[in-house]
């Protein structure tokens, strides 16, 4: 059998797709609060576990059971295509399972874990008999957590060498469940490949305007409740930001929801872009000081 060549293998991969789990990550680092010092070659290997790997492995095996479907939606990716032959998309979805593994088990127990459940994720959301796909909700909300929560509690465990606190906890599952809005944005691209092959995404189950308002309201609120929460933990500076990102985020929506099928791929350049920035502030909200870490 042929082997493909590196640059559809590459596009296989989707290094687009890199930067969610990896500005995730490094929330988590900035989130614990502990001196880099000589901690470099860790933060190093924990966002290429996060993103060429872990992210990896998840695009290769979603391409790979999406063969049918983007035959229709989008016939020029590498596999449908013939740009990645027979098999050869699985070998790299498995291939990238075990590097995967190999690097979380070395990073330790605490980075292991929520590799592993990333891991998990990746294979159910994609593969039968599962295919978490097929049902927006349970689909987009693995996919959520995959890409945001557990990343970042990744990069906080991985810093302190054990489990992060409530507040970490907290707000990589606020931002997490924020992102399940962000997956439905990512799914309007392809609503007649979904209804063709039965995939229930909730732009196919919904239609696309009720999806767009759904997205766009489940993307704010988690935002609001962590401007609430920093303000009672005696972050108001941070949370005072956090709204400011917020209300744009809010003003864009405005014109996403006039015509949200087209508007889509924008507003995930731009309304997007503040709420990361947004998880970027209150990672350095909950941050503690050098001194109370010494």
């Amino acid at each position: 059998m042929i082997a493909p060549r590196p640059a559809a293998v590459l596009e296989l991969l989707k290094p687009v797709t890199w930067f969610a789990p990896m500005w995730a990550f490094a929330c988590g680092v900035v989130s614990a609060g502990v001196p880099l010092g000589e901690r470099w070659p860790l933060l190093l290997a924990g966002l290429l576990l996060a993103g060429p790997l872990l992210c990896a492995t998840s695009q290769a095996a979603n391409d790979w059971y999406d063969r049918e479907v983007d035959a229709i939606n989008e016939p020029h990716r590498p596999i449908p295509s013939g740009r990645i032959p027979g098999r050869w998309g699985l070998y790299i979805a498995w291939l990238w399972t075990l590097l995967s593994f190999l690097l979380a088990t070395a990073l330790g127990p605490w980075v292991l874990a929520p590799a592993l459940l990333g891991l998990a994720l990746a294979w159910a959301y994609s593969a039968p008999p599962f295919r978490l796909k097929r049902n927006g909700w349970w689909g987009n909300g693995a996919a959520a957590l995959s890409y945001e929560g557990l990343p970042w509690l990744a990069g906080a465990a991985l810093m302190l060498a054990a489990p992060p606190g409530p507040e970490i906890v907290t707000l990589a599952l606020l931002y997490s469940s924020g992102a399940h809005g962000i997956m439905t944005l990512n799914d309007f691209k392809s609503v007649e490949g979904d209804r063709a092959m039965g995939i229930g995404s909730l732009p196919a189950r919904l239609g696309v305007e009720r999806a767009a308002r759904l997205a766009c309201l489940v993307m704010a609120v988690p935002q609001l409740l962590v401007v609430a929460l920093l303000v009672a933990w005696g972050r108001p500076w941070h949370a005072a930001l956090i709204a400011l990102l917020l209300t744009a985020q809010l003003a864009l929506m405005t014109r996403l929801l006039r015509r949200p099928r087209e508007l889509a791929p924008w507003y995930n350049a731009t309304g997007t872009s503040l709420y990361v920035l947004g998880m970027m502030t209150a990672a350095l909200a909950v941050r503690p000081t050098l001194g109370a870490l010494s």
